[in-house]
């Protein structure tokens, strides 16, 4: 993960140590990724390290986070009632796929996976760290819904099913079987048909 330079100096330890942090994280796995590790590799003391991140757990929520909001809808593919629906939610889907396209993002995915499922507590605690702002996709169906344009009383549900289809081709297969990322044209068929599918069953007569 690359994070773009800042000017001040504690800015630029900050994002030495996110960065670090990213890529140790991805080797070594999260139980054996330390502070200690983390700070050796960003070139700064723990004691800067604890400064920024209080413990590991935030560290790696934080850097989960940061990963996650890449997906959240950027203002200009906000819900627009002068366009059709089409052509956005097309838009937003290509966002979404793009995210899961990224190889940090997909090996940290595995590294969280793998530190959580002999803890469920540990679960809850990680992800409790992550912020709760409305994913994209939810906000955008959210929008045409209350415009008119779906037929949802539950944009929430709406958008998780959308998202299951997509990720059963561009997540689950990468997370757990190790399977390539799609290529280009495999990102535009599912985009074209799930957008199809969903248009077809929510969008508004």
């Amino acid at each position: 993960m690359t994070v773009p330079a800042p000017a001040r100096l504690t800015d630029r330890k900050r994002a030495a140590i996110l960065e670090a942090a990213a890529a140790e994280f991805r080797q070594a796995g999260y139980d054996a990724t330390s502070m200690d590790r983390v700070a050796a590799s960003a070139g700064v003391s723990k004691r800067t390290v604890y400064n920024h991140f209080p413990s590991k757990e935030v560290l790696f929520a934080h850097i989960l986070q940061q990963l996650l909001e890449r997906g959240v809808a950027s203002p200009e593919l906000a819900y627009r009632p002068d366009r059709p629906l089409r052509p956005q939610l097309f838009e937003l889907v290509q966002q979404k796929l793009q995210l899961l396209h990224d190889e940090d993002f997909i090996d940290l995915v595995r590294v969280a996976i793998a530190a959580v499922i002999p803890s469920p507590e540990r679960a809850q605690e990680m992800f409790a760290r992550i912020g709760d702002k409305e994913e994209g996709l939810t906000v955008w169906i959210r929008a045409a819904a209350a415009d008119g344009r779906l037929n949802t009383q539950d944009p929430l549900f709406a958008s998780m099913l959308l998202q299951g289809m997509i990720k059963g081709f561009a997540f689950w297969p990468q997370i757990t079987l190790g399977q390539p990322m799609l290529t280009q044209a495999q990102r535009s068929q599912v985009a074209d048909t799930v957008t199809d599918m969903f248009l077809g069953y929510f969008a508004s007569a």
